[in-house]
């Protein structure tokens, strides 16, 4: 039979974020000893008065307890529950300092002056109408949350996105989850379908609901983009949303033909006037958009006259050479030459064959010229690394285009085009379809473009393959470079990464003297692992004198296992990072001093999917955790923080357009699907002063064999043949 208690909260000893099941310790009038509750408790906080109802029980371990059915929420009535009570962190913008303050000052009237007088808190020093505000603001949310809380728990929906949604959705909340829980996924990072649809089975939403297999196909087709592909098969699609969605081809179809209505997706057909039946690719729209859109730019920009006009080439070659005290190879003279001649052009090559001084004689070239050269990488590190070549001011594309967080899009587009005659975008193959699709928007059109990169490494972590579709359509003039110069060959990290592009295995023991690469066989992932943590911590530091944090960097095929991401960061950061100022956020730990990296594109932050930083600071009272990344602090609200993970370790996908000076890499045959020679291959490229492999003979010559990289959808290099075609048609029926 249930039973009801009354008891102030002393402490709470365990809080999962994930489920709200809590374990505290509270003060029941009438006993002298404290009592344990366990059971699912949301927000609550020490000094918080609770009316619990449930059942006392005895366990076998821990004694008596109170196990709860339901509670509601009470003030605390005394001066000491008051100030634990707000110095908990429950209120943004109240710590314990300033707890004891406020108690001091208003003992036990502070809640009720918060509640109906809160201008009054003024008169405690250190308080002014900023702080005010925050506090109003926090202390009116955390009642609408607790709400969403108790509401989400009852659907199974972890309490951890109750401050998220309500960010979102403000005092509508409630309203939105219940009239259409399916916009959840499409509006909230972390939640997904598959969360959302939970909510809706427990609201009634009926499994062969239109609007259910709507959000599905939307949801389906945003999954596929995280794997790269920019449009997906029609009936292979449907496939798909039979397996997610459990419901019949019919309801699936009809809402495919609604969704296409609506202009959420585009179905193209892919026939060619054979008339196949189902012959479509579906889009999402702007993945549509833009992909169509950068074939048009490229056509324009290819068609549009250039600027430099009756110039000697081959004086131009002759006088960089001079300028740069080099004589360049026949591959880098033909590049500067193409330079010359075309709007559109590509560089493409690997490692220590010449990318960078061809950039430098071609920037000069152009400055010589008094034109306006404009550079630009897709990340941080990549741009900050162009600048240091070049001795010219290098952008990210996203700052380049001027994002304004409060117009929710770029400044600079067709309507407002970049002030440039000349454009570098260097790592291209990092630049995914959507990002090229805007960059591409600002370029005017007598503006030379040249894209430089490499691509024989990974494609974009976003969808598509923009660089090789590019190459591949043979629409735009293309440059190769293969000989390696004499100073790179002195390198095994380079001989190696071209040995490995070529098809061959890389040198795995190479004599006694000093090297920059090397290889320790190790069969079973415990052994790897141990073998890593020794490296990391040990080894590379005394040996090599590498900071083990800042240098080195752990980068893997897989997420899960021994030695994936997950694993490898928590024993990395165990091992590595000592600091007892940490916090714990949805079954994690986060410390002072950890290495972590952005997970998504924040353009109100300015940080970028793949960015890396260390947290340099915790402020519980604030509830905000700081990152520095390469110089600017960025300040994450508790809320935010699965937009950051532990960076010790991080995927091979995740390094592309970084460089790092050391880089270690596990390669064990457990990651058979995935060993793909453009994986290894973009792994060792990423390190710059020593490189080292841990794992099997077997794996890695598994990865050099296996060319057939995983196939991506997308239709850029036939739209690009197309549009170019069409242009030369129409030009020579002179029209």
């Amino acid at each position: 039979m249930f039973t009801e208690i009354e008891g102030q909260i002393e402490s709470i000893t365990y809080y999962n974020e994930e489920n709200g099941y809590t374990i505290a310790k509270i003060k029941v009038g009438g006993r002298h000893d404290l009592v344990t509750v366990v059971g699912s408790l949301f927000s609550v906080s020490p000094g918080e008065v609770l009316r619990l109802k449930g059942l006392w029980e005895n366990h076998p371990k821990f004694g008596e307890q109170f196990k709860i059915e339901s509670y509601e929420s009470a003030i605390p009535a005394t001066v000491t529950g008051i100030e634990k009570y707000l110095g908990s962190g429950l209120i943004k913008g109240i710590g314990p300092v300033m707890a004891k303050r406020l108690v001091a000052k208003f003992g036990v009237e502070t809640l009720d002056i918060i509640e109906r007088d809160i201008r009054r808190l003024q008169e405690v020093e250190g308080i002014g109408g900023k702080r005010i505000g925050m506090i109003r603001k926090a202390w009116d949310d955390q009642r609408e949350i607790r709400d969403l809380m108790v509401f989400l728990q009852g659907h199974d929906v972890s309490p951890t996105y109750g401050a998220k949604i309500y960010r979102q959705y403000g005092k509508d909340a409630l309203n939105v989850v219940r009239g259409n829980p399916y916009r959840l996924a499409a509006d909230i990072f972390g939640i997904g379908f598959v969360t959302a649809d939970k909510i809706a089975e427990k609201l009634g939403i009926a499994r062969e609901s239109p609007k259910r297999a709507e959000a599905g196909i939307l949801y389906v087709l945003a999954q596929l983009s995280d794997e790269g592909h920019v449009y997906y098969p029609y009936e292979s699609l449907i496939g798909e949303c039979l397996k997610i969605l459990g419901t019949d081809r019919e309801t699936i179809v009809k809402a495919l033909g609604k969704t296409a209505i609506e202009k959420k997706i585009v179905m193209e057909d892919l026939s060619r006037g054979q008339r196949k039946e189902n012959d479509k690719a579906v889009y999402l729209a702007k993945f549509y958009v833009s992909e169509a859109g950068i074939a048009g730019r490229m056509k324009a920009l290819l068609r549009s006259p250039g600027k430099l006009r009756d110039f000697d080439r081959d004086e131009a070659v002759g006088w960089a050479q001079r300028e740069l005290k080099i004589d360049f190879a026949e591959g880098q003279k033909r590049a500067v030459r193409e330079a010359i001649d075309n709007k559109v052009m590509v560089v493409t090559g690997g490692p220590g064959t010449g990318k960078t001084t061809l950039i430098n004689s071609i920037i000069r070239i152009y400055k010589r010229l008094n034109q306006r050269v404009l550079l630009s990488a897709p990340t941080g590190r990549a741009s900050k690394r162009m600048s240091e070549a070049t001795d010219h001011e290098a952008k990210t594309i996203h700052r380049l285009l001027e994002y304004s967080p409060k117009d929710g899009g770029f400044k600079r587009d067709d309507h407002n085009p970049l002030e440039a005659d000349l454009i570098v975008i260097d790592e291209a193959s990092m630049v995914d379809t959507i990002l090229m699709h805007h960059f591409l928007k600002a370029v005017p059109d007598d503006a030379a473009l040249i894209l430089v990169g490499d691509v024989d490494q990974l494609p974009s972590v976003g969808a598509g393959n923009v660089l090789k579709d590019v190459i591949d359509s043979a629409a735009v003039p293309t440059v190769r470079l293969t000989e390696i110069f004499r100073q790179a060959k002195e390198s095994l990290i380079i001989v190696n990464a071209h040995r490995v592009n070529s098809g061959e295995m890389p040198t795995l023991h190479h004599g006694d003297g000093p090297q920059d690469f090397y290889f320790f066989q190790r069969e079973e992932p415990e052994k790897v692992l141990e073998k890593i943590i020794e490296l990391c911590k040990e080894k590379i530091p005394r040996k090599f004198g590498f900071n083990p944090i800042d240098d080195i960097q752990v980068l893997t095929p897989m997420h899960r296992g021994i030695v994936g991401t997950a694993n490898l960061n928590t024993e990395l950061q165990k091992c590595l990072n000592s600091s007892t100022d940490e916090l714990e956020r949805g079954g994690r730990v986060l410390k002072a001093g950890d290495k972590v990296m952005q997970i998504r594109n924040n353009y109100d932050k300015e940080v970028f999917n793949g960015d890396i930083g260390r947290i340099v600071r915790i402020d519980r009272e604030e509830q905000e955790v700081t990152v520095n990344f390469e110089g600017r602090s960025v300040a994450y609200e508790y809320p935010d923080l699965d937009e950051i993970v532990l960076a010790y370790a991080v995927s091979v996908h995740k390094s592309q357009g970084s460089e790092y000076p050391v880089v270690i890499m596990p390669v064990l045959t457990q990651h058979y699907l995935l060993l793909q020679r453009n994986l290894l291959y973009t792994g060792i490229t990423r390190g710059k002063r020593l490189v080292v492999l841990v794992g099997t003979t077997k794996a890695v010559a598994i990865a050099v064999k296996n060319n057939r990289p995983q196939k991506r959808y997308t239709l850029l290099k036939e739209r690009m043949r197309v549009a170019i075609s069409k242009g030369t048609a129409a030009e020579a029926r002179g029209e």
